[in-house]
């Protein structure tokens, strides 16, 4: 699965704009592939204005973001890969969002996962059988549960889906 974070930062740069707000982008500049003004950093992060009067040829892809943009009269290719974005928000107000950890999915088992036929209803519900009706279980029945505890007995193999009541 792709990360979300490009699409959610593409359109909040949008909304931002359609607002008539500036936008701004907060970058941890330690991770590989940033390329920023290095003497502008502090505490590993670098806060970007990049509103389209302060940014030319602007670009936000999947894998990265990047713009011309001039820092101390000097001019500078900025390049920021979408892993190594933090915030982006309004310099007027502060209304943006901040990006939190996304889990990182090997590609070789995103693409192994896609060949597979979509699960059947039994194999996503492991813990209904594909004959009974849902609506015939009450709380109570569960097996799984620990009843001084309330907590579920750890599972083992894939990841399923389980109907709760």
């Amino acid at each position: 699965m792709q990360s979300s974070r490009p699409y959610i930062a593409r359109a909040l740069y949008q909304w931002l704009l359609d607002n008539e707000l500036t936008p701004y982008i907060v970058v941890d500049a330690d991770q590989p592939g940033v390329e920023v003004p290095r003497q502008f950093v502090q505490n590993g992060q670098i806060v970007l204005n990049m509103a389209p009067t302060a940014v030319r040829d602007l670009f936000i892809e999947n894998e990265a973001l990047g713009f011309g943009a001039r820092f101390g009269g000097k001019p500078m290719q900025v390049m920021v890969p979408t892993s190594a974005l933090i915030a982006i928000y309004a310099r007027e107000n502060g209304v943006g969002m901040v990006f939190g950890h996304e889990p990182v999915m090997p590609m070789e088992a995103a693409e192994s996962d896609s060949d597979e036929e979509g699960p059947s209803l039994s194999s996503v519900d492991a813990d209904v059988p594909a004959d009974s009706d849902a609506s015939d279980e009450s709380p109570d029945d569960d097996a799984s549960t620990d009843k001084t505890s309330g907590a579920s007995a750890p599972r083992k193999g894939k990841p399923s889906l389980r109907v709760i009541k």
